[in-house]
């Protein structure tokens, strides 16, 4: 997990973004110690993205198998 404060996106964008790419990794970034935002890598949040659709996808098809609608093999 890399965890840095907010003020290190402003003074070392380059180095946070080469550190989320190369890791594939978000950064957290924290705000009087507390946690405040997380950033990562276009094509890491891109491959989220599409994982949690086709998540969401595959649950509504087996609550549909479950509770047999219409239209599903079984």
């Amino acid at each position: 997990m890399n965890i840095k404060p907010s003020a290190a996106i402003r003074k070392n964008y380059n180095e946070i973004s080469e550190l989320c790419k190369r890791s594939g990794e978000p950064v957290f970034l924290t705000k009087n110690g507390e946690g405040d935002l997380v950033v990562m890598d276009i094509e890491t949040f891109a491959r989220r993205e599409s994982m949690l659709r086709l998540r969401e996808n595959l649950i509504a098809a087996e609550e549909a198998r479950l509770n047999c609608k219409s239209g599903l093999s079984r």
